[in-house]
C-alpha cells in the first residue's frame, strides 16, 4: 500500500521562499508602495496586530480594509521610512524579522521637527497560508521622541 504525499495536497513553500516574500513585503513598505500594491502580499483573511508601544497606546488588530487607512495616515507622518534587517528566522510557516526601523519625518512629532528621524527596534512574526501573509504580530520598540 502506497503512502501518500500530504505535500501534494496544497502547495508547500520552504522557509527560505517565504523569509524571501517577508522580505520583499518589508521592501515594498520601505519604498512607499500603494496600500492596493501591498495587498498582493495578504491572504484575504490577514490580520496584523500592533502591540502597545510609544505610538500605538494600546494593542490594535488590523484586517486588510484598517490596513489600508493606516497606511494612508502613515504616509501623512512620514516621507521615508527604512528597514535594516538585523535577524530573520523561518520556522515552518512563520518568518521572524529583527529590524532597525528609521523614519523621516513629514510633519513634527514630539521633539522631532519635520524633516527629523525616529527610530525604533522592530521584531515582527510573519505567519503563513501558503505564499500569502495571514498574520503579522509587531513589537515595536521606539527610541524617545517627546
Amino acid at each position: 500500500m502506497a503512502v501518500p504525499n500530504v505535500f501534494l495536497e496544497k502547495p508547500f513553500f520552504m522557509p527560505t521562499d517565504l523569509e524571501a516574500i517577508a522580505i520583499n513585503f518589508i521592501r515594498a513598505v520601505e519604498s512607499r508602495k500603494s496600500a492596493d500594491e501591498l495587498h498582493r502580499f495578504f491572504h484575504p483573511d490577514m490580520e496584523q496586530t500592533e502591540f502597545p508601544n510609544a505610538v500605538t497606546k494600546n494593542k490594535t488588530v488590523r484586517t486588510i480594509k484598517d490596513s489600508k487607512s493606516a497606511a494612508e495616515k502613515g504616509s501623512k507622518i512620514l516621507s521615508k521610512e527604512s528597514y535594516e534587517i538585523t535577524k530573520k528566522h523561518a520556522i515552518g510557516n512563520t518568518v521572524i524579522i529583527e529590524a532597525e526601523w528609521t523614519g523621516t519625518l513629514a510633519i513634527p512629532v514630539g521633539n522631532i521637527p519635520a524633516g527629523g528621524e525616529m527610530k525604533a527596534y522592530f521584531a515582527q512574526f510573519y505567519e503563513f497560508e501558503g505564499d500569502k501573509i495571514f498574520r503579522i504580530r509587531n513589537y515595536d520598540c521606539f527610541e524617545p521622541f517627546n
